[in-house]
Parts: structure tokens; sequence; C-alpha cells
């Protein structure tokens, strides 16, 4: 019997090798290739003989060629709304659970920062101090830190794509574990999917109504709002997939 698993993945296997897909990808890269060696001669035509290039030293970067600057918009839109109200607050000091380290890098030369994360960073900032933990069981004593945020990450817990153990109700765990380390009067910078209805995209994230968020979010209130669809940026709550930017705070 072809179970309902094995059905998906061949589906998944034709999409991926289709050949229409495969002929478009061999054109776009053969057309770019096409342009590299051009500009190749080019240079050789435009440069004295001690300039002309070694072939031992091409470097090609063949899709950058681009009309616009591409950017993804939700850690571009999410990461600065985060680091200019962290800002604006300037609060003694900041801890961050698992956000991207460029915007944690960044924010730690404005704000003293500690990142944690259950994988240890690669390379070090003296600006920025780094502490092993886990964001079920985070290194810090009830209603101790006046400033928290964890941008795009209680949406992955327990679903072991990061090799974290599985668990249905991880999001609703590491949302409690936030709440705890903040203390009153204090603020937590979060931001996570919205749908409408609450559905697992296993094994990438979750995705919540903002309804049943707002009840995960109780006593904190809702300072603020933001949201993102597609590649726009603002205060409209609209139906569909999209990522909504929370600024909370534990009522003193």
């Amino acid at each position: 019997m072809i179970t309902s698993e094995f059905r998906w993945m061949l589906r998944y296997m034709r999409r991926q090798l289709a050949p229409r897909a495969r002929l478009r990808a061999f054109c776009a890269e053969w057309k770019a290739w096409q342009r590299f060696w051009q500009s190749y001669r080019q240079y050789n035509a435009l440069a004295a003989y001690q300039q002309q290039l070694d072939v031992e030293y091409l470097y090609p970067c063949i899709n950058d060629a681009t009309a616009q600057t591409q950017i993804e918009p939700v850690y571009f839109y999410q990461d600065a709304w985060a680091f200019a109200k962290i800002v604006a607050a300037h609060p003694v000091c900041h801890v961050d659970i698992g956000s991207h380290h460029k915007y944690v890098a960044l924010l730690s030369k404005v704000v003293p920062v500690t990142m944690v994360d259950i994988r240890p960073l690669s390379l070090s900032l003296d600006t920025l101090a780094f502490q092993s933990g886990s964001i079920l069981d985070l290194p810090f004593a009830d209603a101790s830190l006046p400033s928290v945020s964890s941008l795009c990450v209680v949406e992955h817990i327990g679903l072991g794509r990061y090799g974290d153990p599985l668990d249905p109700k991880g999001t609703e765990k590491a949302l409690a574990e936030l709440k705890r380390i903040v203390q009153p009067g204090g603020d937590l910078y979060i931001s996570l999917p919205l749908d409408d209805e609450n559905r697992v995209y296993f094994n990438a994230h979750r995705a919540f109504t903002e309804e049943y968020l707002i009840q995960l979010y109780q006593p904190f209130w809702v300072i603020e709002s933001r949201y993102i669809y597609g590649e726009t940026f603002g205060s409209e709550k609209r139906s569909g997939f999209g990522i909504g930017c929370y600024h909370l705070r534990r009522p003193l």
C-alpha cells in the first residue's frame, strides 16, 4: 500500500525534477555565463599587457547583475522595526533569544546585549555577550529582565528543524518561558507567522491566528503590532499568511 507520506514525496521529487524547471534554470545560467565570458574578453581588450586577467584567479559572480537589489522582506522589516524600538527605549541591558545574528550584532553596538541560543555563534564581537541556552529553559531568574526579544523563533520550537526535541506544544512553552523572565514594566519584542487558522508547516514552522496569540500573550499588554504581507509592512491586519511583529509589555 502506498502511504500518503510516500505519495507526497513522489509529488515533491516530481516538482524538483520537472523538465520545464530544469530547462529554465539551464537557460538562465547559460545566459549568465555568456555575459561573464563576454565581459572577460572585453576587460582584456581594455587592459594593458601586464594587466591581462589570469584564469587561475577567476571568481565568477554570474548572478549578481540584477536590475534591482533583492531583499528578503521578513528579516528586513522585522529587524529594522525591533532595532528602532529597542534603541528608542534605551534599556540598561537587553537579552535576545535566537534572533538573526546580524540584527543582534548591530543592536549590540548601541545597547548592551546578551544573546542566548542553543547553537554557539562561530564568530564573536567584543560588544556582544553570548550564553548557551534553550528557549524552553532560559538561564535567567523570574521577572528579572527589562528588555527581551525573540524574532521569528518561537514558531520553530518542537519541530526538530534545528535539532531540538519534538514537542507539539513547543511554541506555547517557549512563549511562556519568554514571559517568565520579563520584569514588571519590561518589554518583549517578538514576531511569528500568522494565518487564518492555526497550522503546522512541518518541519519549517507553525502559524497562528492573532486571536489565539493574544490569549497566549496575556497578561502582557500589546503595545504595538505591525504586519508583513509579501513585500509590504504596516499596521493593517489582513487575511492569509503573514508575519506579525508585536511589542508586548508586562503589567506593573
